[in-house]
C-alpha cells in the first residue's frame, strides 16, 4: 500500500510539473508575441524616461556605476573626489542620494562639513523626491 500511495504522490507531482511548464511557455509565448508586434510597429515618438534602478532613482550610466561603486569602497574620500568630478553629470534625486550616503562616510572624519552637505542636500529636496524619507531619517543626526 505505501509503494502505491508513493507511486501515485510521483505521478501527481510529475503531472504537476508538466502543467506548470506548459503554462510558462504559454505564457512566454504570448510575452514573446506582443513584444515582436510592439517592436515591429512604428509608434508615436515619445520622449526617453530615464531608466529606474531598483531603488526608484534614475539609474546612472554603466561607467559612471561602476566608478561610483569603486568610490564607496574608498569611504568618504572617493565618494568626494567622485562628487567632484562627476556632479555636472549626475541630476537629482540621484546626485542628492550620492550626497547623502557622503555625508554618512564623511560623520566619522569630520561631522561639522557632514552637517553642512546635509543641509545642501534638504535644501534642495522637495518633499515628493524618493529620497526625502531617507533625508527625514537622517534630520535628526546632521541638524
Amino acid at each position: 500500500m505505501r509503494h502505491l500511495l508513493g507511486a501515485l504522490i510521483i505521478v501527481a507531482l510529475l503531472f504537476g510539473v508538466r502543467e506548470l511548464y506548459r503554462t510558462w511557455e504559454e505564457i512566454h509565448n504570448k510575452h514573446k508575441h506582443r513584444t515582436e508586434q510592439t517592436t515591429d510597429e512604428p509608434g508615436p515618438a515619445t520622449p526617453a524616461q530615464p531608466a529606474l534602478a531598483a531603488d526608484g532613482l534614475p539609474a546612472l550610466p554603466p561607467a559612471l556605476q561602476t566608478s561610483l561603486e569603486a568610490a564607496r569602497r574608498q569611504g568618504a574620500d572617493g565618494l568626494k573626489a567622485w562628487l567632484d568630478l562627476n556632479r555636472p553629470l549626475v541630476t537629482d534625486p540621484r546626485l542628492a542620494a550620492i550626497e547623502l550616503d557622503y555625508v554618512m562616510a564623511l560623520a566619522g572624519k569630520d561631522f561639522g562639513r557632514a552637517r553642512e552637505v546635509f543641509a545642501e542636500v534638504k535644501r534642495r529636496t522637495p518633499t515628493n523626491s524618493p529620497v526625502y524619507p531617507r533625508l527625514k531619517k537622517l534630520e535628526r543626526t546632521y541638524e
